[in-house]
């Protein structure tokens, strides 16, 4: 369903205030956890030169995680409804926990001020286009579909990336990787509040959990396409 087709109208301004601001408080603590749990576990693993080698050494092991990651991504965001709202949470969790053991490799490659300057500068981004897609009264859900073809060209573009290293391509694909995720941020966080200005039952855990993670998902990603403009390597 897509936010133009259930933007706030007269029949549903029966939902009180308090109702909306519980589910979203949760949407956006869970999110905030989640960054807390990264944040952590790639300090923990940065720290530890045991560990790190033992993942840098073993190629496997790394493809490992990332599948395992991409994996409890799509566990949760197709089969929520069907998980029981302990197991939904403890996967974000794991997923969140999985994320900090691979970022910990992308953050040793730059100066620890590159981090914190670049964290800050997505965070201020982040937290004004969430306002701005919660606040606006004109529908997004036409630039949700532009936004998906854009996420599906990114992700391609990644894998290209990998093999293809020219400093230009990286550069476009930061840049659109930056416009997307910019532009998804919007986007879910306009998707969000209509969610909780509707029934009661739209307001359920599984949703929360769903909302957290593409939020969560939203501000990592735009994170790591800003470290490679803001970025000062090692």
């Amino acid at each position: 369903m897509r936010p133009d087709d259930v933007l706030p109208r007269d029949e549903l301004r029966w939902v009180t205030a308090d109702e909306a601001n519980a589910f979203l408080s949760a949407v956006y603590g869970w999110m905030c956890a989640g960054l807390a749990i990264t944040a952590v576990t790639a300090w923990f693993i940065a720290a530890s030169p045991t560990v790190l080698g033992t993942i840098a050494a073993n190629r496997e092991l790394f493809w490992g995680l990332l599948i395992v990651q991409l994996g409890i991504v799509v566990v949760l965001s197709a089969w929520v409804q069907q998980l029981a709202a302990p197991l939904a949470w403890l996967l974000f969790v794991l997923v969140s926990a999985v994320t900090g053991l691979t970022m910990a490799f992308v953050t040793l490659a730059v100066t620890g001020e590159s981090v914190v300057t670049t964290f800050l500068v997505t965070s201020g981004m982040f937290g004004g286009l969430a306002i701005y897609g919660t606040v606006t009264r004109r529908s997004l859900g036409e630039l949700g579909q532009f936004l998906f073809m854009g996420l599906l060209g990114v992700v391609l573009a990644s894998i290209v990336a990998v093999f293809w290293r020219t400093g230009a391509f990286q550069f476009v694909l930061s840049l659109v990787g930056v416009l997307v995720f910019s532009g998804l941020a919007a986007y879910d966080a306009q998707r969000l509040k209509v969610i909780a200005l509707q029934t009661p039952g739209d307001r359920s855990t599984s949703n929360a959990v769903v909302g957290a993670l593409a939020l969560y998902l939203d501000f990592t990603n735009l994170f790591l396409f800003l470290l490679r403009f803001t970025g000062n390597r090692r």
